[in-house]
């Protein structure tokens, strides 16, 4: 492991953003390759941090601050990783269903997801069905993240499952749900493709859902 990108996870997870920022730079001079210095410091602080946050050994407002020195991390790489051709994972959209305002959830969901090299388009909240699905097909979505923390809007994930169904994308898109309300049962009830109890394992779960497809 190179020291320098150690430093960058351990900084990382301390969210000393501007810290990161500048090992990311520092890195790139000494000519360490992008993908290493995304995967080996970034996406590996992360994913320890979303480790920790599992087993309650961190909570929210770490994550929040780890997750923004990721993005100026990774804001230091991206136009590095286009020259480099490091490809996305697969790209998911997410969003909280139609009458929910929540969006703690959602937002520690996508960071959690970004965390692992996945794409996300971000729909925010109040979301209706064919949003998700144009979303999907337009931009080539192989996961729909639907977030509900009102059990009155739980039932607006059915109506997403049965769109998607309708629009002929239910075998090329997987439905991941998740919130409050939100069990297991729910989930195989509507026809929904997976259920976590939190982010770290939504994005878990993400991983192998595109790794499988």
């Amino acid at each position: 492991m190179i020291p320098l990108l150690t430093e960058i996870s351990e900084n990382l997870q301390s969210g000393k953003a501007k810290i990161v920022k500048e090992l990311v730079q520092q890195a790139l001079d000494a000519g360490i390759p992008v993908k290493q210095i995304l995967d080996e410091g970034l996406l590996s602080g992360m994913n320890i941090i979303g480790k920790k946050f599992k087993n309650n050994e961190v909570f929210v407002p770490e994550v929040l601050v780890a997750a923004r020195a990721m993005n100026h991390g990774v804001a230091v790489l991206k136009p590095h990783l286009v020259d480099a051709n490091v490809q996305a994972i697969g790209r998911v959209c997410i969003g909280t269903v139609q009458g929910d305002l929540h969006d703690i959830g959602k937002n520690l969901v996508k960071m959690m997801m970004e965390g692992k090299g996945i794409e996300v388009i971000d729909l925010g909240t109040d979301v209706p069905p064919a949003t998700f699905i144009d979303t999907a097909r337009e931009q080539g979505c192989q996961i729909i993240c639907l977030s509900a923390l009102l059990t009155t809007t739980m039932g607006m994930m059915k109506e997403v499952v049965d769109a998607a169904e309708k629009a002929g994308l239910r075998d090329q898109v997987k439905i991941m749900v998740g919130g409050a309300p939100v069990t297991d049962a729910f989930c195989e009830q509507i026809g929904a493709d997976a259920y976590t109890p939190d982010a770290a394992s939504a994005a878990d779960r993400a991983v192998e859902l595109l790794s499988a497809s």
